[in-house]
């Protein structure tokens, strides 16, 4: 395999699409050895197959606002892999959306599907509408609007949606309302629907909790465990949400939170009433983290800066893409901090990945560690059609299970020579073999 030869092909063919083009250039650096052991690969092309997606539907997005304005928007959905089961990804609202990150992300969901072990293929949509600011009127003609645009892409066999950054419980309720109104039928086909509707329990929780999962995984390979660790959350959203109650309740102290317009630090840990308030600053819609240092003035609030400069033991970035820079990371390895896993996707850099891998900081990639959403969201998919609604207590096993069971996957491909365990190299082996031995066993299609 010649990886520049593909990258420049394919930058040649996407110019600009940086997002899309950084993530397969990561997985291919970590795959060139085992695909170059399996000359069957290069002759049935796999590689150049594999980065690039199924199709792409694109569609106009027109609405009417409370002025009785009419608005367009664009809408998208990203059908990147289903060699192992239907595709299966969330759907991004925001202004910043566009096909580069639309394809980076369904890139990236093929292989974290394939590491849940769930019979689950690869996608990713959204809007570059932004919810923030709008009624929920407007927000529910929106998504009614947008399944007008996609409906007849979708279905519980074929490709089976759910939230993102923008899309909550809400939105995904009002497009899988039109959904089930216009194909009239009771399908399942949006998972993190809502518990008197479908939904499974814990899935609001499961990015936070299962990330944490992994973390006691990563620990534990290292004789050591969480309980009294000092963590810095980015974030203050579901997930960070998440993280944040899962960590705490495992024995960390988190004292990190943070927003577009800086962070907080807490030094006597972001826990009980604290959590909650999480969810209040979400609710509100400003998109703003400053408040709680005016609830809570035990807490500290850095405008503009990012919560990477805090002395800890433990980092998780937890809000978005390329979030944790390579400064960022030199001063997290200064500061002597003993391991670092992404929550969000592609959380960092591919400087900051450098400098962690070449301190021999322990770090793992979103596809491995944020795996639990979209594993709870397959567990929904089949509780829908059992026709059943599992315990909470059930849910939550099969979570831990699964993520235990993907930490094994990275320690397998990823443990060096010197014992290093390479947790960027494992997942992106584990996950790449599953789907490169699915495709080769349905023939070039």
């Amino acid at each position: 395999m010649d990886i520049n030869s593909i990258l420049n092909s394919l930058e040649a063919k996407h110019p600009g699409e940086k997002e899309y083009l950084q993530a397969v250039k990561e997985v291919l650096i970590c795959v060139e050895d085992v695909y170059n052991s399996h000359p069957e690969f290069e002759k049935a092309k796999i590689i150049e197959r594999m980065v690039e997606p199924d199709r792409i539907v694109t569609f106009r997005v027109t609405w009417v606002d409370d002025r009785g304005e009419v608005q367009n928007n664009i809408g998208y959905r990203v059908q990147f892999n289903n060699a192992i089961g239907p595709y299966k990804g969330g759907i991004r609202f925001h202004a910043s959306v566009n096909l580069s990150i639309l394809k980076f992300l369904g890139f990236e969901q093929t292989f974290k599907n394939a590491l849940t072990t769930l019979p689950m293929g690869g996608a990713k949509g959204g809007s570059d509408f932004s919810p923030r600011g709008k009624s929920d009127a407007e927000i529910m003609r929106f998504c009614q609007a947008f399944i007008l645009g996609l409906w007849k892409n979708l279905g519980p066999d074929r490709d089976v949606p759910a939230g993102d950054i923008g899309v909550g419980g809400r939105e995904v309720g009002y497009m899988y309302g039109m959904y089930k109104k216009l194909v009239n039928e009771c399908t399942g086909t949006f998972t993190g629907k809502g518990l008197s509707f479908g939904g499974s329990l814990v899935r609001p929780e499961a990015t936070g909790f299962g990330a944490l999962y992994f973390v006691q995984s990563m620990l534990a390979e290292k004789n050591d465990s969480i309980e009294g660790k000092t963590v810095a959350v980015s974030g203050f959203g579901n997930v960070a949400w998440g993280a944040t109650l899962k960590a705490t309740q495992l024995g960390a102290k988190v004292v990190t939170i943070s927003g577009p317009d800086g962070y907080i630090y807490d030094p006597e840990g972001v826990s009980g009433e604290k959590i909650d308030y999480l969810l209040y600053l979400r609710a509100t819609g400003e998109d703003i983290v400053a408040p709680y240092a005016e609830r809570f003035p035990e807490a500290t609030f850095y405008p503009g800066r990012k919560p990477w400069e805090q002395k800890v033991d433990i980092a998780l970035p937890c809000a978005t893409q390329n979030e944790l820079d390579g400064d960022d990371a030199k001063t997290l390895v200064e500061n002597g901090v003993e391991l670092v896993a992404e929550v969000s996707n592609m959380g960092c850099t591919p400087e900051a990945i450098d400098t962690f891998i070449n301190s021999r900081t322990t770090y793992a990639p979103g596809k491995a560690v944020n795996a639990g959403g979209v594993a709870t969201s397959g567990l929904e998919m089949s509780q829908n059609a059992e026709h059943l609604q599992w315990s909470a207590e059930e849910v939550d096993a099969r979570l831990h299970e699964i993520m235990r069971n993907i930490h094994t996957q990275c320690v397998a491909h990823g443990t060096e020579p010197d014992g290093f365990i390479n947790y960027m190299k494992g997942a992106n082996i584990a996950g790449f073999m599953k789907v490169a031995d699915a495709m080769m066993g349905q023939g070039i299609i």
